[in-house]
């Protein structure tokens, strides 16, 4: 037996010893073939299951092995195939945890090709730096023919590392499944072959099963390069600061990425990584796993460093087209096991994406326009809605506080004589901002209402379409939409939570060009409230939770409010960078500039912290703690001791 198992050494050796030749790998492969098939070979494979059956019991399912020989010995492999299956294994049984003990063992799963030795040196070194110690590394070597990337595995010796060694490269999914198959921890951790964790990581990662039993955590991470010693606000390389679960935002990029901990049960119910993406498959990974379950923790720190390299995706996000391409593949076959019908269009950049849903049954949809006065901009915000608005199946309501201007009176009489579309309401009562709303709500005729300031100028033709098809969704609350300054510098992208300690808007008067904050100025994404300057939603589910707060919230805070409620009651809002439109600001009602508006103010902002003391406490999920909440700009909080 140990003459055969010494021909399985001498074949994988032959492989990645470039100097055999073709011919003489062809033989070797036949003569174990001869081998396989003789009486001897047989019993030591007798022999191998029963020793197998006995670590199975030891350290529980799964292993590389164990998947190597259940395919060799299906038939359905053919002789060519079988050598890269073969494996050799150099590890002792790690230790595990004690019996009765609540800490969960890890297993981190780090596949390596090619490595240089000073990068994977520093990914184990910050392994075995890990304050919590219930580990086991799992070492994929992917057929790597580094010397030095052979000679660091081999000379590893520690009881907690297992090193798999495939004879040849089967490409990141394939090491990162069988990596999988390897581990017997509870919870399996991912980790690329050139990053390194933080000491912490893993005590965080701990802590959060132990009080949440997530399926799925992952955390913040910085990049940094080899190249520079640069530090941001006192962090290490430059801070990835992610929102809590986001599903639109997960649909639209790869937000989460590292440090990704997964539940092994889960991996089992949904299988591993998928060849067929590499380049995309931990984004393929993740869609799929992200259907499966709604514990998804998100743990607020830094606890993964990527190393950013000459052919890292997080130097040059156009350095992989084919991944771009396999990343839009992975989420047209998410919008088809979802039962969801639409496109999935490039954003702005390389491995950012748009999803266009297809609207359903074009529903009616009632614009609400409450005014008093100021005839240039009612003009200007109907007639840019009639003019602009390729979506046909939509009615303008306005609803008049007590106009008084002879102009005014003459436009409104022109729109509704021109326009069968244009309908006005009065409401003679002082002015009540949540009032106006909620009346004009009850008058509409759609099946979808859309909240429109009178000193909104809408831009692009399809403004309507955009919050449509995210209105029309059951699970969707509030929708609004990207909205600039006459200047073109951005008004709104979606509002924080307990910015000022009440709220903001996320990168108000950013040039309307920039990116954002990682990009969220071009994406679609979920966020806590919209301004109701320009809001889309149901009626139905606008008079579900009561419309507008007009006893509370008579002026202000009504749309902040309303879509925190929205919230309570088990719905998501979104912001979406496709629907555009001019927000000239306060022109009705103007500034909270006088003594008597900046009482009520006041009492508003009161009555608004008493109701939702929790997120205001907690924080807005779909921020950062580590983001700043005295400007309104996504600026990151420095570090205590920087």
């Amino acid at each position: 037996m140990d003459r055969l198992w010494h021909k399985d050494v001498l074949l994988a050796d032959a492989e990645s010893q470039l100097q055999i030749s073709g011919q003489e790998l062809a033989r070797r492969t036949a003569e174990l073939e001869l081998l396989k098939s003789s009486k001897a070979w047989r019993l030591a494979e007798v022999c191998r299951r029963i020793v197998y059956k006995g670590l199975l019991r030891r350290v529980g399912e799964g292993s590389a092995v164990k998947t190597a020989i259940e395919q060799l010995q299906s038939g359905s492999v053919s002789p060519t195939e079988r050598l890269p299956l073969l494996i050799s294994q150099s590890a002792t049984i790690p230790s595990v945890p004690q019996k009765g003990t609540s800490d969960p063992l890890i297993s981190i799963v780090l596949p390596v090709h090619n490595t240089p030795r000073s990068w994977i040196a520093d990914a184990v070194g910050s392994i075995r730096k890990q304050t919590y110690s219930q580990w086991q590394l799992v070492i994929v070597n992917d057929g790597s023919i580094f010397v030095e990337t052979r000679e660091f595995l081999d000379k590893l010796d520690d009881p907690k590392i297992t090193v798999v060694a495939l004879t040849r490269s089967g490409g990141i999914s394939t090491a990162t499944r069988i990596g999988i198959d390897s581990a017997y921890g509870e919870y399996i951790a991912f980790m690329d072959h050139d990053d390194m964790l933080a000491p912490q990581a893993l005590q965080s990662v701990v802590e959060v099963i132990r009080r949440d039993q997530p399926d799925i955590l992952y955390s913040d991470e910085t990049a940094f390069s080899d190249l520079t010693d640069k530090r941001t606000a006192g962090y290490f390389g430059t801070p990835h600061f992610k929102p809590d679960f986001s599903p639109d935002l997960l649909l639209s990029h790869n937000y989460i990425t590292h440090l990704l901990v997964v539940r092994k049960t889960l991996i089992a119910t949904v299988g591993g990584p998928r060849s067929e993406f590499d380049g995309a498959q931990d984004y393929d990974f993740l869609l799929r796993l992200s259907e499966q379950t709604n514990k998804i923790a998100h743990i607020a720190q830094p606890l993964y460093h990527w190393r950013q390299s000459d052919q890292s995706t997080s130097l040059d996000t156009g350095v992989k087209p084919e991944a771009h391409a396999r990343g839009a593949r992975a989420i047209r076959e998410t919008l088809q096991r979802r039962g969801i019908k639409g496109e999935v269009l490039t954003a702005n950049a390389p491995h950012f994406f748009r999803v266009r849903r297809e609207i359903k049954k074009d529903p009616l949809v009632s614009v609400i326009i409450p005014f008093r006065d100021e005839p240039r901009f009612l003009q200007q915000s109907i007639g840019a809605v009639l003019e602009k608005t390729r979506y046909s199946n939509f009615e303008i309501l306005g609803i008049d506080n007590g106009s008084v201007d002879e102009l005014t009176i003459e436009i409104m009489d022109r729109f509704e004589t021109a326009s069968a579309r244009v309908s006005f309401a009065s409401y003679d009562r002082p002015f009540n901002f949540s009032e106006l709303v909620n009346f004009g709500v009850s008058k509409a005729r759609g099946s979808h209402v859309v909240l429109m300031n009178n000193d909104i100028e809408v831009i692009n033709g399809d403004w309507l379409s955009c919050l449509l098809e995210h209105s029309q969704r059951p699970e969707i609350g509030a929708v609004g939409g990207k909205l600039y300054y006459p200047d073109d510098t951005i008004q709104h992208a979606g509002i924080v939570v307990g910015i000022g300690g009440y709220a903001g808007h996320s990168h108000k008067h950013k040039p309307g060009g920039d990116r954002g904050y990682l990009n969220r100025l071009n994406i679609i994404q979920n966020v806590s409230a919209v301004t109701g300057a320009l809001l889309m939603c149901k009626k139905s589910m606008f008079e579900e939770i009561g419309g507008f707060d007009a006893v509370n919230f008579g002026v202000a805070c009504n749309d902040v409010d309303f879509c925190l409620r929205l919230i309570e009651s088990g719905y998501r809002n979104l912001f979406t960078p496709y629907a555009l439109a001019y927000h000239f600001e306060s022109v009705s009602r103007g500034y909270e500039d006088t003594p008597e508006k900046k009482a009520r103010f006041k009492r508003e902002v009161d009555a608004f912290r008493a109701r939702h003391a929790e997120i205001l406490e907690k924080g807005d999920p779909y921020y950062n703690p580590n983001l700043r909440l005295d400007v309104e700009d996504f600026s990151i909080r420095p570090l205590d001791n920087d």
